[in-house]
């Protein structure tokens, strides 16, 4: 595997994971292709390859409508993400497509400053383009959690 590929597909992931860390949230849509698939889902849900998911989307519109709801329209009370990513791994290179995957962590910071290990799961990301113009065609969310003990407001 080219050592350029892997840089690149860390730097998007870095991005990413920045851009909703810092409350970015509008910038968010536009990591993901316009015919996008973005998908929460439990690892069991996952291995058992049920279609059931917590959250799916399958367009950058639709991610669009999420963050203007999560802005306007939710109520949930405050909260900020922090995101430990690991293990970066290019499974595949196939038609301009790569395939990765990377470990995560999300700390879940309230407004009263209470901290607590939201979740932790693994990305399985499909990404095209090149360079810096790299974005996702897919990023599936996979859970250890078998389920989320609040509204699950922010992406992941």
């Amino acid at each position: 595997m080219d050592v350029t590929v892997q840089i690149e597909v860390e730097a998007l992931l870095s991005r990413y994971v920045h851009c909703i860390d810092d409350n970015r949230l509008e910038e968010w849509p536009d990591f993901f292709t316009e015919d996008c698939r973005y998908e929460i889902t439990s690892a069991e849900n996952h291995e058992r390859n049920l279609p059931i998911g917590i959250l799916v989307a399958t367009s950058r519109g639709m991610l669009k409508d999420r963050i203007s709801a999560l802005r306007e329209a939710n109520i949930y009370e405050p909260q900020r993400y922090r995101h430990s990513v690991s293990s970066v791994w290019i499974t595949g290179e196939r038609g301009g497509v790569i395939t990765a995957q990377a470990n995560f962590q999300v700390i879940r910071i309230m407004h009263t400053g209470a901290m607590d290990l939201f979740c932790t799961g693994k990305y399985l990301d499909r990404i095209v383009g090149t360079g810096p113009a790299r974005k996702y065609a897919e990023k599936r969310v996979i859970l250890d959690n078998k389920r989320i003990d609040t509204l699950l407001a922010i992406p992941v």
